[in-house]
């Protein structure tokens, strides 16, 4: 019997959340050279921050399955202010063209200590920008990003900080580290294939 595994990586900025690509683009296999892993979830190429990797199918239905609602947290960087009726709208939940929202627990956040991103995002002088927090139990593609724009504040930078109970941490862009893979309370999964 193998050796269950769950594998936290700081996935950079322009990287597939995928081993493989056709187009030669960077993918996990640049970073993460542990046989028979897989993402538990996905982050979109230009999204960086914390992805799950398991061998384990159970645990990666039990992280990426929209029915466990496992929250996620994400630190996005917005173009312009974020006022009280924008933020209400994330939190009562928004309309994209899939359907709406659920919920968001989402504030305002100070500019969080980040490694510098390669290549930086656009700035533009006339234009400010600021930082929300949002906690979200969806995985929609591109959700946050959708959700953002939706209201009025265009996503420049996005970073996934935690999933479930599992943090960033201190790893930096292409580090990666060993995670408890017990850390979610033992319930029975159910399989929807």
């Amino acid at each position: 019997m193998r050796k269950r595994l769950l594998i936290a990586l700081n996935k950079p900025y322009g990287v597939m959340s995928q081993f493989t690509d056709a187009q030669h683009r960077p993918t996990l296999g640049d970073y993460l050279k542990v046989p028979r892993v897989y993402p538990a979830g996905r982050l979109d190429k230009d999204s960086e921050g914390l992805i799950l990797l398991t061998n384990d199918g159970r645990l990666q239905e039990r992280i990426a399955h929209p029915h466990f609602k496992l929250e996620k947290t994400y630190w996005a960087q917005v173009e312009g202010t974020a006022d009280q009726a924008q933020l209400k709208m994330l939190r009562v939940g928004v309309k994209l063209r899939d359907g709406w929202t659920a919920p968001a627990k989402v504030r305002r956040i100070d500019e969080p200590t980040l490694w510098i991103r390669n290549p930086p995002i656009r700035y533009r002088a006339t234009i400010p920008t600021h930082w929300i927090e949002l906690k979200i139990a969806e995985g929609r593609n591109r959700q946050v990003r959708r959700m953002t724009a939706a209201v009025g504040l265009p996503t420049l930078r996005l970073v996934r900080t935690q999933i479930g109970p599992w943090v960033l941490g201190e790893l930096q862009p292409g580090q990666w580290c060993k995670l408890n893979p017990n850390a979610l309370k033992q319930k029975k999964i159910k399989h929807f294939y």
